[in-house]
């Protein structure tokens, strides 16, 4: 479910609405919180003060804030149970996905414990059975991730790709199919510190060997 662009209101501003903040403004989502002025955390307030999220000071009002806004998705995180199921309730009636903090019977979705570098994104998720757990996995996953620069690899391996389907931009699937199984021989054939070291100087030497087979790191570097 991508949040790209898309409105998405939160209700609350507390400690778990923060946090929920901080997960949409990684996706890139169109941020609206709904809560009373003295509910907002500082952080929520040093957010809205930069300008990376929207704040309406007042209680969440259902006519005005899904069937006039239609946002694309809702996340609700405060104290109220009822007010809570209220909201949960009418944005399953319109169709609006939904996330009410903490009950997993009224989730659509729910939210993971997310592990980033450069590029490289990993979810971990417990489907709301266990948040803290998310959490532990996602340190051991990023205690073993960390010894090496996946992020950078992936990130030059990208440039990689389009400096190829720049220099042979052929839409046939004989063309595609070519680009697309070069590419991922020299991913799967060089290491992580290696693509990481894969500059501007030797991508242009690797893509005009494209008609012959992948070039090797030590090739390319005389080592």
């Amino acid at each position: 479910m991508t949040t790209l662009g898309k409105p998405v209101t939160v209700v609350g501003g507390g400690e778990v609405a923060t946090g929920r903040v901080a997960h949409l403004i990684a996706a890139d989502a169109i941020i609206t919180v709904i809560c009373p002025p003295s509910g907002l955390s500082p952080e929520l307030q040093y957010r809205v003060a930069r300008k990376q999220i929207k704040h309406i000071p007042r209680n969440f009002d259902i006519e005005l804030d899904l069937h006039v806004a239609q946002p694309s998705m809702v996340l609700v995180a405060i104290d109220s149970p009822s007010a809570s199921t209220e909201i949960y309730t009418e944005c399953k009636a319109l169709k609006i996905p939904v996330n009410v903090a903490d009950v997993p019977r009224e989730c659509d979705f729910y939210f993971g414990s997310m592990y980033r570098d450069g590029p490289l994104q990993i979810m971990v998720s417990t489907n709301g059975n266990g948040p803290k757990m998310s959490h532990l996995v996602r340190r051991r996953i990023e205690d073993e991730l960390k010894q090496e620069p996946f992020g950078l690899a992936i990130e030059r391996l990208g440039v990689l790709r389009r400096r190829v389907r720049e220099k042979f931009p052929g839409s046939g699937k004989a063309e595609i199919r070519k680009r697309m199984q070069w590419v991922s021989q020299i991913s799967e054939q060089w290491t992580i510190a290696q693509l990481a070291k894969l500059d501007d100087d030797m991508i242009e030497k690797v893509v005009h060997n494209i008609d012959d087979e992948p070039p090797t790191f030590e090739h390319l570097t005389n080592t």
